[in-house]
């Protein structure tokens, strides 16, 4: 996706556009109106006059609404223009409404040809990056004062429907206004555009479904403003944390996503363009890192992802008794089975990852009728583990996908086919088992054992998943450790040989506690190495190595929430410091990016660059991206539930003064955390 692409949004709906408010698709370039994963608009071009307009000023504030102020023809330093052009873009009422001005500065009056292009190629978003011949058959009609362009395939059909407040000359391939105004005079229309999913009875799938309608504009602005309102208040002396820390509020409340099932509820999506959807891993761990500013989100992603949660077994889809979902979609491909995303399981880390949330969840919030109401799936989650997880009977959670046509390969985060590779390049054979599955086991084990000896009832449960954990520790550290390297394998491969690339998945170890106190200073050594922190963040994977590329997407670049989860893990281990260079790299980094972390970005060394570069393709917004300051936040806080407390720690280096969070939610009411920024660490 281009990185310069202006969006609004509301959840999984969402226009990208260029910075004119025209839409052109193209492999390249796969802008458009997106709703159901599908695209409804792949053409919406705007001429004046048959001129092309050009962008004076954009803003692009909330994602709610998106201001495009234009000119005709190509700009001039010399000559003032004669006419503009506003456009008012919104996701209104779960559709995309555009109030188009045009206005007439001269002395004279004029007549203006108004023509709007538009088009639909009806493309699957998990598609819009290939060249794809459509299968089905795609067709347009003019009726009743509108276009409609559609789509077919068997049973699946989906339209877009275009209307104007204003009349128009409508044809096949647009719209055309003739406008006459007087001097200094301007003319307005409104155009939406509703993207349909329809039945066979021409009817939207989504009118017969017990949901309250789609929010409007204004009604989402109101949103916001609560959002924002009920959100802790931050104040730094350091502004580039506080415009970070707001950017990210502002985010995140646009990601929210209801889904169809729990309409109630609302959850974070993943991320702009790619992932605007339900999803496992990139949910559970949002809603964790957001616990200290909006703990509602993981109470819809529990809900969700409980209810979805595997049943059988099923090849295609990667499904398994006990085990979470990874992705959920609507569009064509899911439809005919080209894809199996409907759900889809294809990863391994999210099952012990909704547990550790569950856990957090109660830790943070007191609510111990959600711990009960989900006690059998999170004990599905955690037979999961040891029956499916670990299948070769070795203690290890591993993963090999049942789907080999269209399954995912390296079903852990870093879900690439070359992600998971030696230091030498060589590609270890499956079923692979990295070390970070290991620690979420752990983790998920150790969780699991609180809840149900303190809200289950089942000490002898409790007693087994200690046990369990214990085990699996000891063998972690004989098994994993790379003692000629001072590290830990990335991975076993299947012949349980060690995998000895050298990557950021160590740091998860630390958050998740497997890691002996013995070993941690020597884990936290080789993460603030040169090699793997670029002085921008971790590396995910570290300088020198074969596949190593400052520009791979997980052999090279920095993400933001990657290192939010390993500051976290090294205030955990006492290294408060080392977090705060972290917090401090990350933060410094977003500042380059007006406060908006893109998914991930570029690995180059910071004194090679000196600034950071992004990756080209990255989600933006992302929601793992958009948590990772609220985790950081905590890291340099040392906020830790306790029983009905919150204990307070904070450790924040000298550059960001004095730090202040206040009305922190959580099972205390609301408290206020507050640092004088003196930098000192605590060991």
């Amino acid at each position: 996706m281009k990185s310069d692409l202006v969006r609004v949004l509301d959840g999984n709906i969402f226009v990208l556009s260029e910075h004119n408010g025209d839409i052109e698709a193209t492999v390249a370039n796969p802008c458009g109106f997106f709703d159901f994963d599908t695209r409804f608009l792949c053409r919406w071009q705007l001429r004046l006059n048959g001129e092309r307009l050009t962008p004076l000023s954009v803003a692009e504030r909330d994602h709610v609404t998106l201001r495009f102020f234009l000119v005709p023809g190509a700009p001039t330093h010399y000559v003032d223009a004669t006419s503009s052009v506003i456009r008012e873009r919104a996701i209104t009422g779960g559709a995309f409404e555009e109030r188009l001005t045009v206005l007439n500065h001269d002395r004279e009056p004029v007549e203006f040809t108004v023509r709007l292009d538009v088009a639909s190629d009806f493309a699957p978003i998990l598609s819009v990056s290939e060249e794809r011949t459509p299968p089905g058959r795609l067709y347009r009609r003019v009726e009743d004062g509108g276009l409609r362009l559609g789509y077919r395939r068997d049973r699946f059909q989906r339209e877009t429907l275009i209307t104007s407040s204003e009349p128009a000359q409508i044809d096949e391939h647009g719209l055309t206004y003739t406008v006459r105004l007087a001097p200094k005079q301007s003319w307005t229309t409104t155009l939406r555009v509703q993207g349909l999913a329809l039945r066979p009875d021409g009817q939207d799938v989504r009118e017969h479904l017990d949901r309250p309608p789609r929010r409007s504009a204004a009604e989402r602005r109101h949103d916001l403003a609560a959002w924002l309102d009920r959100a802790p208040t931050l104040s730094c002396d350091w502004s580039a944390l506080t415009t970070t820390y707001r950017r990210s509020l502002v985010d995140l409340a646009a990601l929210r996503y209801s889904p169809l099932t729990l309409p109630e509820d609302v959850m974070p999506a993943a991320g702009l363009p790619w992932s605007a959807t339900i999803t496992g891993r990139d949910s559970i761990l949002t809603s964790f890192e957001a616990l200290p500013v909006a703990p509602e989100l993981a109470l819809a992603t529990l809900r969700m992802l409980g209810i979805d949660q595997g049943a059988v077994l099923d090849d295609f889809r990667d499904e398994e008794p006990g085990k979470i979902l990874h992705e959920f979609r609507y569009g064509e491909m899911v439809a005919f089975e080209e894809r199996p995303e409907s759900p889809y399981y294809g990863s391994a880390d999210a099952t012990p990852l909704y547990v550790v949330l569950l856990d957090e969840y109660e830790r943070w919030t007191g609510d111990t009728d959600l711990v009960r109401q989900f006690e059998d799936e999170a004990r599905a989650a955690l037979d999961w583990i040891d029956e499916y997880g670990d299948i070769l009977g070795d203690g290890y959670v591993r993963y090999r996908r049942r789907n080999e046509r269209t399954g995912v390969r390296n079903q852990g985060w870093k879900d690439t086919p070359e992600a998971i590779c030696h230091a030498d390049g060589r590609l270890p054979g499956p079923p692979l088992a990295t070390c970070e599955l290991q620690g979420y086991a752990y983790d998920a084990k150790r969780r699991g054992a609180r809840l149900a000896r303190e809200f289950w009832g089942d000490p002898a449960y409790a007693g087994r998943l200690d046990r369990e954990a214990a085990a699996l520790r000891e063998r972690f550290d004989r098994d994993f450790w790379l003692a000629d390297r001072g590290y830990y394998a990335l991975a076993l491969d299947g012949d349980g040989r060690q995998v000895d690339g050298l990557a950021s998945n160590m740091g998860h170890l630390l958050w998740s506690g497997i890691v002996p106190e013995s070993r941690a200073a020597r884990v936290v050594e080789q993460l603030m190495d040169p090699r793997l922190f670029s002085g921008w963040g971790v590396r995910t994977f570290a300088e020198g190595q074969d596949r190593y590329n400052p520009l791979g997407y997980h052999l090279g670049a920095v993400w933001p929430f990657d290192n939010a989860l390993i500051a976290w893990g090294l205030r955990r281990y006492g290294f408060a410091e080392e977090a705060g260079r972290i917090a401090e790299a990350v933060v410094d980094a977003a500042a380059y990016f007006d406060g908006q972390l893109p998914e991930a970005f570029a690995g180059y060394p910071r004194e090679l660059t000196h600034y950071p570069v992004r990756y080209p393709t990255a989600n933006s917004p992302q929601a793992l991206a958009t948590g990772a300051p609220f985790l950081l936040l905590r890291a340099l806080l040392g906020l830790e539930p306790a029983g009905e407390h919150l204990l307070m720690s904070p450790r924040v280096p000298a550059r960001f003064g004095r730090v202040e969070l206040l009305d922190v939610p959580g099972r205390w009411g609301r408290i206020d955390v507050i640092s004088s920024g003196l930098g000192q660490p605590d060991r």
